[in-house]
């Protein structure tokens, strides 16, 4: 989970977005873009900048890692960690009951 939250709408983001690729060439910068629409939808500059970069990597313009795939890789590393542990769980309940069987059967 997030450790933030997301006060801001997909429709919001994506619009933002749009709005800054569409209207940077009338600013001398894109910083400058990303300034004056953010001061407008309630973001900051940074958070706004942020959102253009990662469209800008889903769409195959940036270099990087693509949303879907990041949110997939990040549901097997989580997947991977759940078994690793439920792995050790496992060998550490058969090493007990092995070590009973053992004391149990040479018990005279």
């Amino acid at each position: 989970m997030s450790k933030t939250t997301n006060k801001f709408a997909p429709e919001v983001r994506a619009r933002a977005v749009r709005i800054v690729l569409d209207h940077e060439g009338e600013y001398p910068s894109r910083w400058a873009a990303a300034l004056s629409i953010s001061a407008k939808i309630g973001c900051s500059a940074h958070t706004l900048l942020d959102w253009v970069k990662r469209a800008e990597v889903d769409s195959g313009k940036r270099a990087g890692v693509p949303s879907d795939m990041a949110e997939k890789l990040k549901a097997l590393e989580r997947e991977n960690r759940e078994l690793r542990q439920a792995n050790e769980i496992l060998r550490k309940a058969s090493a007990y009951f092995a070590q009973a069987e053992l004391d149990r059967r040479f018990k005279p």
